[in-house]
């Protein structure tokens, strides 16, 4: 992993060096929790900065034979991190062997390999420098160079953190993103209605009828812009676009209320007519929407039972998104109230379909209005990011496209970028000495700029 690693050619070399390397960071989204901002968090360990969460690293240690203790369990600190150091020789052509070496380099400086033999003495010196100021939360993203970070926050949440951030001057934004999901998981009678007392809470009015929810959630929303945001996002497993009457979703709102259980249709009603609200309301404050589409979540039952959501028993679905989407967005357009929007899909079987369907609602207003977003999750790889750059160079402007993002929680993910910065000009270089485009940094160096931060800053109208 020298200052080639991933760079196939002198082309890629020089694009890499001399247009993406330096380039600040924009994380437009991402799961850092805003808190450990604000507090300018210091890790006690790297356990607690590198594996705490990291649904990725859990499921290669269980498939490497690894006892949930040492994932989710009660193992120590040390353990945890000496049967990751155990696991990761096993993940050789798994995008995470790249990764915990990119980010053992960076920030730590530390180029050995980590295996059994070498795990006791990096986490000494990992632990060593984590003591240090340099290394808390804030100065790490310093450090990474970041400009800026958009969070994914629920419409209930009181934004705290992100206004102590703010009033405190703290040089890189911390923005949140509106990400209303809960407000439409009404499958759950009981949890739902539970989550409407939060909001009910946020709001401080009472929500017994569906345009007392529809209020409630637009006025979260008028208070996220009031503290900068300017994103929202939706984890749909599709989109939803049924027919629908104010009188039905009036009903379907009633029942749930009352604590009674939805049948399928009612479901996909009311997801669909909660959806296109939000859709005009982004439209509304200039925001951009942003769908992940695709993923089958809590798959093992008997482990979320015992340990939750989000701890990497989740996989790729395959459910059909083609049509709802096209009706989704139609319906916006033709009341010409279709927000800027990016699309990320967790199945590499709807590369083409996401990619063609932006290309229908681009309409001349704003350059790349519609973006097939970058490679997500399972996608989140050498293999899915060329993939997703292939598919949209062939089908749409790669000139146009916004970049890559962390997605993560941790503060050590931000080789993330400098890794598809390489896949990027690794690429166009090879294009440029195969012949295919010409041989000109005048033309290509830009364009590499534009995509790994330019793009970015110009699509979301961020105050920077």
């Amino acid at each position: 992993m020298d200052d080639s690693f991933m760079l196939q050619n002198k082309t890629a070399e020089r694009l890499y060096h001399e247009y993406a390397k330096d380039l600040p960071v924009i994380d437009y989204h991402c799961h850092l929790p805003p808190g450990e901002i604000a507090g300018d968090r210091m890790f006690a360990n790297m356990t607690k900065i590198w594996l705490d969460g990291d649904h990725y690293k859990w499921r290669a240690m269980r498939a490497n034979g690894v006892e949930e203790k040492y994932c989710t369990g009660n193992a120590t600190d040390e353990e945890k991190f000496k049967m990751w150091a155990a696991t990761v020789p096993h993940t050789l052509r798994n995008p995470l062997y790249h990764w915990t070496h990119m980010e053992l380099q960076r920030p730590f400086g530390i180029k050995e390999l980590l295996d059994p033999s070498s795990a006791g003495e990096i986490y000494r010196k990992c632990n060593e420098m984590l003591g240090k100021p340099d290394f808390s939360a804030r100065n790490l993203m310093r450090q990474m160079k970041v400009e800026l970070v958009c969070t994914t926050d629920d419409p209930a949440d009181s934004l705290e953190h992100h206004i102590k951030i703010r009033n405190e001057g703290f040089e890189i934004k911390v923005l949140p993103t509106f990400r209303p999901d809960k407000s439409m998981a009404v499958e759950d009678p009981e949890a739902y209605n539970s989550y409407l007392e939060k909001l009910e809470e946020a709001t401080g009015k009472s929500i017994s009828v569906y345009d007392d929810l529809v209020s409630a959630l637009k006025s979260r929303h008028d208070f996220f812009h009031e503290q900068g945001c300017r994103l929202s996002d939706h984890g749909l497993e599709t989109f939803y676009a049924e027919e629908y009457t104010p009188g039905d979703i009036r009903e379907i709102f009633s029942k749930i209320r009352s604590g009674k259980r939805l049948s399928a249709e009612m479901i996909l009603k009311f997801k669909s007519a909660l959806l296109f609200e939000f859709g005009l309301m982004d439209h509304e404050k200039g925001w951009t929407q942003q769908f992940h589409i695709g993923a089958l979540r809590n798959n093992s039952g008997r482990m979320f039972r015992e340990v939750g959501p989000d701890k990497g028993f989740d996989s790729i679905g395959d459910f059909s998104v083609a049509v709802p989407m096209s009706k989704f967005f139609d319906r916006l357009d033709n009341e010409k109230k279709l927000a800027k929007t990016i699309l990320y899909n967790l199945n590499p079987a709807d590369n083409a379909v996401m990619a063609t369907m932006a290309g229908n609602f681009n309409d001349g207003t704003t350059p790349g209005k519609m973006q097939f977003g970058s490679g997500w999750w399972f996608l989140d790889q050498k293999e899915g990011m060329q993939n997703q750059i292939n598919t949209l160079s062939n089908m749409g402007l790669l000139s146009r496209f916004v970049g890559m993002l962390t997605d993560s929680r941790s503060f050590l993910s931000y080789p993330r970028h400098d890794y598809f910065r390489r896949i990027l000009c690794n690429l166009i270089g090879k294009d440029v000495e195969n012949g295919e485009i010409p041989d000109d940094t005048d033309l290509t160096g830009p364009m590499v700029k534009n995509i790994c931060y330019h793009n970015a800053r110009n699509y979301f109208g961020f105050d920077l």
